[in-house]
């Protein structure tokens, strides 16, 4: 006789497995995660400085547009319910005024208030927002967040590799991460890292880690000098991902810092989480070592000269686009983007007068007065009017030009108009407000073709990938204005000393990493 087997196992295993369906399937069951940050980077050696008008402002279910894996079908979007708040962004720029960040921030804080209690928050910056009269404005930010929705939520915040983790950033976040690319082709993926880390805590009911190690590595340099393209920076921070992936660690990253604000704060860091705490200190540790070992290493990632040797260069090539950016106004790194400097240089220049010169495109100058002159000739007709240096005249007055508009487009969100003027072999590119060009369709939908150009000029630093791809060659200008590349040459009195490269034989620093407490001890 066959004795059957007992069913009461079976029965519950399938009632357990019901009820994970059910919970994963009742909202009220899933964890309470926010959505927050202001996000730009503020050279504090720009006359410019940034108001509300800059910031473009996500509210709501808005700030799921922001992100692809917010979907209304991804996976990330049913594991939660997510209570988006504020999240603000602009281009790089000067500093933000207090009255702008103090309303952004208030506005976040009044929707954070309207969800509480929340599980999680997902934090994204960038890091090196600067703010008049107040120093470490993300550390305040987070304070101010953690003030509202207490010490027990955990938070998680996403970086840009040049934002700076003061030791009160460090403090009040719980997971922290930053790009591992620059240029930042993995930005969005680094951004899902942040939620992706922080879902699984919650999920597997971890909650915070329990070690933070945080290591302030004294060197600071520009972006320009940093490239992942090229080593060292390509193999230090090919060191990141398998340090990060290490059993009872969490997540690691190296901050390069922000080189255009003349604040305490501003150098390298270094910082590792995870429930291993030595391991979690000897991964901060290592990647700090190996940060000040190559701090020699560094160079520009492409041939640099002064703006007349480079327009020389690319004057006697045969090879086209020959690219050149104009570095020291660059908008995509806090430049105030008016700087008529190099515009002034190149239209001085015999061969662009020239019929049978060089053709050469010029990205871009703001000037809403002469956009309404040219808008009001019309394409094909004549305009003369005056452009630039309204805001940072420090090196050149505003520019006279005088030629045939052959393009007007509205409707950018950005520029809001844009107007191509030809002056002599030259289309520049005047904008009601100044914006960056980085895609080739920011040339193509004006009617330029800078393939078949053979010299384009960017306000930029290291190309982005559109333009890189696109380049026949390319060089990097030392032009004036708020980002000069020339570190050692501008005013610093705030930074903290001896650094690299300012104090070129300092001494090795204490790279031991310090544990950070809990956002939940005192």
């Amino acid at each position: 006789m066959i004795k059957s087997k007992p069913m009461i196992p079976v029965v519950v295993s399938l009632f357990l497995f019901i009820i994970g369906c059910n919970q994963k399937s009742n909202p009220d069951k899933l964890p309470r995660i926010g959505i927050a940050g202001i996000a730009i980077e503020s050279s504090t050696f720009s006359p410019a400085v940034s108001e509300m008008e800059a910031f473009r402002v996500s509210r709501g279910a808005e700030i799921f547009n922001l992100y692809p894996f917010f979907s209304t079908d991804s996976t990330n979007r049913k594991r939660a319910n997510w209570l988006p708040a504020l999240y603000a962004r602009a281009i790089p720029g000067g500093a933000v005024t207090r009255e702008t960040y103090e309303s952004l921030v208030t506005e976040m804080l009044d929707s954070l208030r309207k969800n509480l209690p929340y599980d999680g928050l997902f934090f994204d910056i960038h890091g090196a927002m600067s703010v008049v009269g107040l120093d470490d404005p993300e550390g305040d930010m987070i304070m101010r967040i953690r003030e509202v929705i207490g010490a027990e939520t955990v938070i998680s915040t996403s970086m840009d590799l040049h934002g700076s983790v003061s030791p009160r950033l460090a403090k009040h976040t719980d997971l922290i991460t930053c790009y591992r690319l620059a240029p930042h082709e993995d930005a969005m993926e680094s951004k899902k890292r942040t939620v992706d880390n922080l879902l699984y805590r919650l999920e597997k009911g971890l909650g915070k880690p329990a070690f933070k190690a945080w290591v302030a590595v004294p060197i600071l340099l520009p972006g320009e000098k940093t490239s992942t393209r090229i080593d060292p920076a390509k193999s230090l921070y090919a060191k990141v991902a398998p340090a990060a992936a290490q059993e009872g660690v969490t997540d690691a990253g190296i901050w390069i810092g922000y080189a255009w604000a003349d604040e305490p704060r501003n150098q390298a860091y270094v910082m590792a989480t995870g429930d291993n705490g030595e391991l979690v200190k000897k991964t901060a540790a290592d990647l700090a070592k190996s940060f000040w070992d190559v701090r020699h290493e560094f160079d520009f990632i492409a041939p640099t000269a002064t703006l007349k040797e480079s327009l020389d260069r690319a004057i006697s090539s045969d090879k086209r686009p020959f690219i050149i950016s104009d570095m020291g106004d660059n908008p995509t790194a806090g430049g105030a983007g008016d700087v008529t400097w190099t515009l002034h240089e190149i239209l001085k220049r015999p061969e662009f007068k020239s019929e049978n010169g060089p053709s050469l495109i010029y990205a871009s100058i703001p000037g809403p007065e002469f956009v309404e002159k040219a808008v009001a000739a019309g394409v094909g007709g004549k305009v003369e009017g005056y452009a630039g240096a309204a805001v940072d005249a420090r090196y050149s007055p505003p520019i006279l030009l005088s030629g045939m508009v052959t393009s007007i487009v509205e409707g950018d969100q950005n520029a809001i108009t844009e107007v191509v003027v030809k002056v002599g072999n030259v289309s520049v590119i005047v904008t009601k407000k100044r914006k960056p060009y980085h895609l080739e369709a920011d040339f193509t939908r004006l009617g330029l073709n800078p393939r078949q150009t053979d010299i384009v000029v960017v306000k930029i630093g290291y190309l982005v990938p559109e333009l890189y791809d696109m380049r026949a060659d390319w060089i990097m200008a030392l032009t004036p204005g708020g980002v000069d590349q020339d570190l050692e040459r501008m005013e610093f009195k705030r930074i903290n000393r001896p650094m690299f490269p300012f104090d070129r034989n300092m001494e090795d620093p204490d790279l031991i990493p310090k544990l950070i407490p809990l956002s939940n001890e005192k």
